[in-house]
């Protein structure tokens, strides 16, 4: 699903007839989340004199060494700052989510501005309430997305080092290192020009990739050595972490990234879940590979979505019942998941 009706709306920033907008992004934004938004932000600065960013919560520490990090505003931390420049603001981009509730509190928040609000997004399954969207279910990243529209009502000639660099790495992460079935021979024209204006896919890979502390390092080899199960008959990988477990490896934002993406690399297996008590409620994140669609199985039954490979859930209930729900609930696709 496509939809571009952004383009009164960038011919009034051309003109520069906006003067305070804010970007924001999902509820604890990840690599094409942040990636995308500060992207944006360093564009919107040529046009716009006040530009902020302003994430919900907040998000991995490898993700801080991006140029512009330093002005982002975490909502958590400061809500009442954050609250004034959202209600002076005269735009809202909300990139990387199609839904208001994906960002808390700070949805409401934007609901009852006077701005007026624009999308750009590649998830399924919008719900209205933006005044101007540029979105495309079939693109990899919302990084690409940006890439785009300045390709399309701009010229790429005004993405600049920073605006690569913020672009390429959140392309990088949200295709799975271009490994994603939603990766696109533009994918890889995209990233090649990013490159020569000026991003290093070296130093990337590095900040991104080769951060990880010691408490994250063992948190991954506990979890591949102790808690990781195969359900052969189900072609599937179940991991599931308890609070205790969390304290014991003292468990940030971010360290769990990419855990369930381990399940896959598994032969034979076609569908990986993590499961993690984060003590609130219990967050899911699933993965797929081929025909099964992770997305599907996550909207049925734990009020989640995503991207048809790549998804994530919720559960109120416990960790241990909403593992039993999982494991019964996986009962009713095996002949898709042996399918594949």
């Amino acid at each position: 699903m496509q939809m571009d009706t952004i383009k009164p709306l960038l011919d009034l920033i051309k003109q520069k007839q906006f003067s305070k907008a804010i970007i924001t992004t999902h509820h604890k934004p990840d690599g094409d989340a942040m990636g995308s938004s500060l992207g944006l932000y360093h564009f919107l600065s040529n046009y716009i004199k006040h530009v902020q960013v302003i994430t919900p919560t907040d998000y991995a520490n490898f993700l801080h060494w991006l140029p512009g990090n330093n002005q982002v505003i975490n909502f958590e931390e400061q809500k009442e700052r954050a609250t004034e420049i959202i209600n002076e603001a005269q735009l809202v981009f909300c990139l990387d989510f199609n839904a208001l509730h994906r960002i808390n509190e700070l949805g409401e928040i934007i609901a009852k501005s006077n701005a007026k609000i624009a999308m750009i997004d590649h998830h399924t399954h919008p719900e209205e309430f933006a005044h101007f969207c540029y979105t495309n279910t079939s693109i990899g990243s919302t990084c690409e997305l940006v890439y785009e529209m300045i390709e399309t009502y701009f010229s790429t000639d005004e993405i600049d080092k920073n605006i690569a660099t913020c672009l390429y790495m959140g392309t990088v992460t949200d295709t799975g290192h271009f490994a994603h079935s939603n990766t696109r021979a533009k994918t890889h024209l995209i990233a090649a020009d990013l490159m020569n204006k000026g991003a290093d896919n070296v130093y990337i890979y590095e900040n991104v990739f080769n951060t990880f502390t010691r408490e994250r390092s063992k948190l991954f080899g506990y979890c591949l050595y102790h808690k990781l199960e195969i359900l052969e008959e189900y072609k599937t990988a179940l991991l599931y972490l308890d609070s205790t477990e969390l304290k014991q490896f003292n468990v940030k934002t971010g360290d769990t990234e990419g855990l369930v993406n381990f399940g896959l690399g598994i032969e034979g297996v076609v569908f990986s879940v993590l499961i993690i008590d984060r003590t609130e409620r219990v967050k899911m994140s699933f993965r797929s590979k081929g025909s099964f669609a992770a997305n599907a199985f996550a909207k049925t039954y734990f009020s989640g979505g995503g991207h048809f490979n790549a998804a994530g859930g919720q559960s109120e209930d416990s960790l241990e019942n909403t593992v039993e729900k999982f494991r019964n609930a996986i009962k009713n696709h095996k002949k898709e998941l042996l399918s594949v």
